[in-house]
């Protein structure tokens, strides 16, 4: 059975992903193509396009067609009367949950009908199936888990239809609801809106903010008043966030989902790049907030599930915040907690297909790794160097692994383009750029004159699987970067670069069998340097996607202080004369 999901609506972050017979074959956000962070406000073409021709998939051989978004009736569904009943002070939006609570439904199926019809797809052929958005959140993580037996299940994002946190469970392949909560009562909205407030954007700064929070005193303020919860039920506080309509506060024509309130009460919005006071507190506080709200939620709603399985599932943006993941892998129940790498909404693409794929019949495999994007020979790589407007200096490296080792043991960074693309927001090795952890002054070097972000703004360890329990302090699998770890104080030395403010670094342990080049380039590197380890971030600048194509590496290349690019077997140089050398 072939099935194809499709995520993206008249938001943000379209993406497809390609299940046959039950196995996940490719999975890609439509903003690698279009190189348009996010893709707002677009249907993922490109993305499903990728998918068919990577598989080999004809559109009349497609047997669904998933989308992560559903129907909701007014009578079935509680979410419109809690809308409607909190948003009291906006008739508009309250009677329109009412009465035309399907609107976003309605475009969101035209929208797929017409992309469907672009791909040659025949909805009388392929029929069109809607799923409930929490529910591809939960499938996404419970399906793909390879967890056998009953666990517990959670979702944590802004909002789906109505939903905005999901309590669940799994137990052979089907999922249960036990709780979920509705907008406004959502905790990522109210992190969303606080990131607002300290300057970043909405669906792309929350990292920043959880990067800044270890910076900052969590109990210097209260932020209590923003919502309640008393363990059992969230309410949050629409005088001050998730608000809408005219409460919102305006600068610059532009609506933010707090109010003038909070302005009233924490200060000015933050502007600019630095960390200072009293912002970097702020970030502290709702990084606090939001730990010990979901911890309280979780232990009433899924503390029974826990006792009994140990095993915990989680997807949604919110699923991202390594930190809360941290807190949550701490909980004396949770013997293991799997994270769906791609947590987001780019991520129900998965989840819709995985949830239409048991729910025909078939039997969902487990998630062995997230390289599902594009690839690109060594050929195609030189085919790029050629056509490259900046006719750039290559020479091809016999021994890739031993050269990119030796490049980062002198000091120096490197872009490291490798194999297909990684599916979601996390570099795993393949669009990646490297430096050497042990190496003073890398990561001030990358974040100031390769990518061009804040300077504040923490990096990431990957590390060899054989010494990680060393370093990591537990064995727990951490394939995705989707977890912080405190690192080992005999540790904190020898790899400063990656080490955050707190102690914790939230780290890729690298498996051979997942990803060979990039595991050989670590041992050379161990070798030289006596370091199993590598500073990785994405292979992109501040505002764009990742690099997905050897152009798109190119382009970058010749846009920062890159000295060294690694395409597939072909070393790029600046500073040498045109061609190979």
């Amino acid at each position: 059975m072939i099935i194809l999901g499709l995520s993206g609506s008249l938001t943000h972050d379209p993406s497809a992903a390609l299940m046959v017979d039950g196995e996940l074959v490719a999975a890609v956000e439509e903003e690698r193509f279009l190189r348009d962070k996010h893709a707002k406000n677009k249907w993922p073409y490109h993305s499903a396009r990728f998918c068919l021709d990577f598989a080999g998939v004809k559109p009349s051989d497609i047997d669904y067609v998933a989308f992560p978004f559903a129907e909701m009736g007014l009578f079935t569904h509680p979410g419109c009367f809690h809308f409607a009943r909190r948003y009291w002070y906006a008739p508009d939006r309250a009677l329109g949950a009412l009465f035309n609570g399907n609107r976003h439904f309605r475009r969101n199926r035209q929208g797929i009908l017409q992309l469907m019809a672009d791909l040659g797809i025949d909805p009388q052929r392929s029929p069109f199936v809607p799923v409930e958005h929490h529910l591809a959140h939960a499938s996404s993580a419970y399906h793909l888990s390879g967890f056998e037996g009953k666990c517990a299940i959670l979702g944590i994002d802004g909002k789906g239809e109505y939903a905005t946190t999901f309590f669940g469970y799994g137990e052979n392949g089907v999922i249960h609801k036990i709780k979920e909560f509705y907008d406004p009562d959502s905790l990522g909205g109210v992190y969303g809106a606080l990131t607002q407030f300290l300057g970043f954007e909405m669906l792309d700064g929350e990292f920043k903010v959880m990067g800044m929070a270890p910076y900052g005193n969590p109990d210097k303020y209260d932020f209590s008043r923003l919502l309640s919860c008393d363990g059992r039920d969230l309410k949050v506080n629409t005088e001050l966030v998730n608000v809408v309509g005219l409460r919102r506060y305006k600068d610059q024509n532009q609506g933010y989902y707090f109010s003038p309130k909070l302005i009233d009460w924490l200060g000015p919005k933050r502007v600019g790049d630095e960390i200072d006071d009293p912002y970097i507190d702020y970030a502290a506080a709702i990084q606090k907030l939001l730990e010990e709200t979901s911890l309280a939620l979780v232990k009433t709603y899924l503390g029974d599930i826990l006792a009994e399985t140990g095993r915990l599932c989680f997807a949604g943006g919110v699923a991202l915040n390594v930190k809360l993941n941290q807190r949550l892998m701490e909980l004396p129940e949770v013997n293991e907690l799997f994270v769906q790498p791609a947590a987001s909404d780019a991520g129900t693409a998965i989840g819709a297909a995985s949830f239409v794929a048991w729910e025909k019949g078939e039997t969902v495999q487990k998630l062995k790794h997230v390289y599902l994007g594009p690839s690109y020979s060594t050929q195609e790589c030189l085919d790029a160097c050629l056509e490259h407007p900046q006719k750039p200096c290559w020479q091809k490296v016999e021994n890739v692994p031993e050269t990119g080792a030796r490049i980062l043991a002198e000091g120096h960074p490197l872009a490291w383009f490798q194999g297909r693309m990684e599916f979601g927001p996390r570099a795993l090795g393949n669009r990646s750029i490297l430096g050497d952890p042990s190496h003073s002054g890398v990561a001030d070097t990358i974040n100031a004159q390769i990518k061009y972000r804040e300077r504040w703004r923490p990096f990431c360890p990957s590390m060899l699987d054989r010494v990680a329990p060393e370093i990591l302090q537990t064995d727990h699998p951490a394939p995705y970067m989707t977890f912080a770890f405190t690192v080992a104080e005999s540790w904190k030395k020898r790899i400063p670069e990656v080490v955050h403010e707190d102690g914790t670094a939230r780290a890729q342990i690298v498996e051979r069998e997942t990803n060979p080049r990039y595991y050989a380039l670590l041992e050379e590197l161990e070798k030289l340097r006596g370091i199993p380890v590598v500073l990785n971030t994405s292979l992109n600048r501040r505002g764009e996607p990742m690099i997905c194509s050897p152009t798109d590496a190119l382009n970058m290349f010749y846009g920062c202080d890159l000295e060294y690019l690694m395409l597939e077997d072909i070393l790029v140089t600046k500073g040498g004369k045109e061609g190979n050398r």
